[in-house]
């Protein structure tokens, strides 16, 4: 039996350079675009909810649904630190750095791209195998899902769509026991 997965990305949120982004919050305009991908139809009138314990990623989850919502802590992002901003081409860099050399963390005090996938791919699975025939929403973080999709569908990591992920955003994925596939890419594209 399949089950679609739903991954949604979080709202746009407010930088606090001085805070792991880990504590960032929800940017208090991030309404309009949170409304549009409720009302967009790609989210499943049923399914069970579950959510990074982030504030950004509770926050967006909120947003979305009325119904229950179920804290993952494995769902969290990828453990970076507080830091200043570094701009969009070295923060790809950093990132990208990571995905090359998985077993490496990319910056100091950053998880690895491996723990991270390792972490948040065990908690998916753990949630798919607790709700075999019930679709599922995710609600988290760019990197972490990127590395979700990766392992599941058993590809590479798509650096590119991550770099044109929006906030919020959403992917679909059918999964079953062999195997998963894409049926909703980010941005909403089939």
């Amino acid at each position: 039996m399949a089950t679609t997965m739903h991954l949604v990305r979080h709202g746009r949120v407010v930088p606090e350079p001085a805070r792991p982004a880990a504590e960032w919050t929800l940017h208090p305009d991030a309404g309009p675009e949170l409304a549009a991908l409720r009302e967009s139809g790609l989210l499943p009138a049923r399914a069970r909810w579950f959510s990074s314990p982030e504030p950004k990623a509770f926050g967006t989850a909120r947003a979305l649904t009325g119904t229950a919502i179920g804290f993952v802590d494995g769902l969290r992002e990828m453990t970076r630190p507080a830091q200043p901003w570094l701009g969009a081409d070295a923060w790809s860099a950093l990132v990208r750095r990571s995905v090359d050399e998985p077993d490496v963390p990319a910056a100091p005090g950053w998880e690895s791209a491996a723990a991270t996938s390792q972490r948040v791919v065990g908690a998916v699975r753990r949630i798919l195998d607790s709700c075999p025939d019930d679709d599922v929403v995710l609600v988290g973080h760019g990197t972490a899902w990127t590395l979700v999709v990766a392992a599941l569908t058993a590809q590479p990591p798509d650096l590119d769509a991550w770099e044109r992920l929006r906030t919020p955003d959403h992917c679909a994925l059918e999964v079953t026991e062999e195997t998963s596939r894409v049926v909703s890419r980010w941005g909403g594209q089939a």
